[in-house]
Formats: structure tokens, sequence, C-alpha cells
């Protein structure tokens, strides 16, 4: 954040607010550890402050501390269109673009509270007041600490506000696997590390805790794996008998489509999920090296995210999608082989 910013937020937190947190629909790990870790700091501050998401998230998250806090807006509407209303400030967490809310979006469209955004995704919409965007960031959740370290309060980093950062590093950035992982990430990791976030005990409880119908759907989304050499691409179909065969529950499929990337030579690997509820395919892309996922999802599937993790939906059926991919390839195929 430039000093500008920095100083317009201290002004509007110098007194007790009604603030709102609001992440992306399906939130992930970034996105609550993120809204979470700010929850804390902003409560201790004193301000009067709520999360509220759009819809619900994984179970492997709701361990974190403060999430029995979080108002789901899909559960408990009029509440969460009370607090939405009453807000004097909304800070928006790991989305930059209102339509990412879902059916939230008219709510804050229409408030008149000013926006802080706090995002690492390309090409943010210019709806906030004070905006702090930076997509080679690895994470929500590392700008959150960036953001409290630079109004000053790095010392307040408690040990909750040091789980949930953590959370949503670790889970952004693959275990520090992916290349938006920087020597000033692992330095934050640290500093969170020393302030009491436990990695060992935030790994086993995010990663560790698979039932055996997740672990049958991943050997059903393997089994139904496609690798197609001339592209360097592999990608894998869940339908909806399939998911509800395995009892899928939200975030079952969390990590599915990284597996195409442990091939040798994919650099590119995509999963197609039915989801007949919404009448979609939503579709996760991932890839290696500079073949940029974002612009093929928004080129092609109405999505976005990073230059190599981006998400899209198609709103045909599962056989016209992947007939709609295969053909694209060929034009992406210098691109994949070189």
């Amino acid at each position: 954040m430039n000093s500008e910013d920095v100083q317009a937020i201290k002004a509007l937190l110098s007194k007790p607010q009604k603030i709102v947190i609001v992440p992306h629909k399906n939130p992930d790990g970034d996105a609550i550890g993120s809204s979470l870790g700010l929850w804390h700091y902003l409560k201790s501050i004193g301000q009067e402050v709520r999360v509220i998401v759009p819809n619900d998230y994984p179970r492997f998250l709701k361990w974190m501390p403060g999430t029995n806090e979080v108002i789901n807006f899909e559960k408990d509407n009029t509440a969460a269109v009370e607090y939405l209303k009453a807000a004097d400030l909304c800070f928006t967490l790991d989305f930059n673009h209102l339509g990412r809310v879902g059916q939230m979006t008219p709510i804050l469209e229409g408030l008149d509270a000013p926006f802080i955004m706090i995002d690492h995704h390309q090409a943010p919409d210019n709806y906030a007041q004070i905006t702090y965007s930076d997509s080679k960031m690895s994470s929500t959740s590392e700008m959150v600490y960036n953001f409290i370290s630079s109004l000053g309060d790095a010392n307040k980093i408690s040990s909750e506000i040091a789980d949930c950062l953590y959370s949503g590093i670790v889970t952004d950035t693959g275990s520090f696997k992916y290349s938006s992982t920087t020597s000033k990430t692992h330095q934050v990791v640290a500093h969170l590390i020393n302030k009491g976030a436990n990695s060992f005990e935030i790994q086993n409880k995010i990663f560790d805790t698979n039932t055996p119908d997740r672990l049958k759907l991943l050997s059903c989304a393997l089994k139904n794996m496609v690798i197609l050499k001339n592209y360097n691409t592999a990608y894998t179909t869940l339908s909806q008998e399939e998911l509800d065969a395995h009892n899928y529950r939200k975030g079952d499929t969390e990590g599915f489509v990284n597996y195409g990337l442990t091939i040798q030579n994919i650099r590119f690997a995509v999963i197609f999920i039915e989801n007949k509820e919404e009448g979609i395919i939503k579709i996760s892309f991932r890839s290696e090296g500079n073949f940029s996922v974002n612009e093929f999802a928004r080129n092609h599937f109405h999505g976005g995210g990073h230059m190599n993790a981006a998400g899209g939906r198609s709103d045909n059926n599962m056989e016209g999608t992947i007939k709609q991919f295969e053909a694209l390839l060929e034009n992406y195929k210098e691109q994949l082989t070189r």
C-alpha cells in the first residue's frame, strides 16, 4: 500500500466503526483465512466487525478461530442483510469484481459505505475507494499481514491472527509449492509461526482429514483423466451422478485439478465438474510456465484468476463443454508445446 492509502485507512479506523468483511462465493482457505485474520485484528483495535460469507465453505476450514462468528448470507439472510446495510465500512477480500459474491452482488452494489479491496487477482475493478491489489502476491492472507504491518500494528498479531493467515497462505501456495511463493512469503510465515501459528497442526487439520468418500471420489476423478500428449494437457471430469454416488460435500474436490500437473511433460491441467443445481459445468484450470490460464478462462469460459491458476464455467452440458475445450487447444498448441 502507498502512504496515502495508509493514512486514509488510519483515518477511517481512528474511531469505532461498524465494519463488514466479505470474501468471494465458495470461499477457499485464503478467503476464509484472510477474512478471519482481518476480523481478529479489527476487533483488537476496538472495531465492531462481522465476516459475512456468500455461502458455506469446506468443513476442513471450520476449525479456524472465529469461524463460529461467521454469518452465512445464504443461510442467515435476514441477519446478513441487516449487518451489510448498517455497515460504515466494507472490506472485500480475495476478489476484485462484485459479481464474485453471487446473490450478494445487488446488496453490495447498493451500499453507501466505502469499500476497501484487498486482493491478489488480475484486472481489478474500480468499485473500491481504497484498492490494495497486487497480483504478484502469494495470497490475500499475505496481503492482510502487510496491511496490518503497514498500519504499524505487526506487534498486535495474535496467535489467532497467525493461525488464520498461515492457513490462507499455505492453501493458496499449495504448501509453498507455487511460483508465487517468494522469500518475503517465507519471512511472513516465519513471523506468523513466531507469533503462535502451529504449522504442523494447521497442515494436519487442512490436508489430513480426508473422508473415505473423498478419497474414492479422487480415485474416480483419476480414472476419468484424459491425457492429450499432443498438447501437453490433461483433463478430468466429474459428473453430478459421480459426485452424488460419493456423498460429495463442499470442498471435496479441492486440489484434484493439480494431479494432472504431476504427470511428466504436462503443462496444462483442467477439471470439469457438473453442477446440476446451478445448471453449469464448473471448471478449474492450472498451468506451469508462462501459459496463462487466466487469459484462457477469461477468453473462453467466463472466468479468470491468476497466470497459473484460474476458474471458469460453462453453460453447456459436459459433452459440449469438453468438445469446445478440445477444439480450442489447437489454437494454443504452440504455446503449450514449445
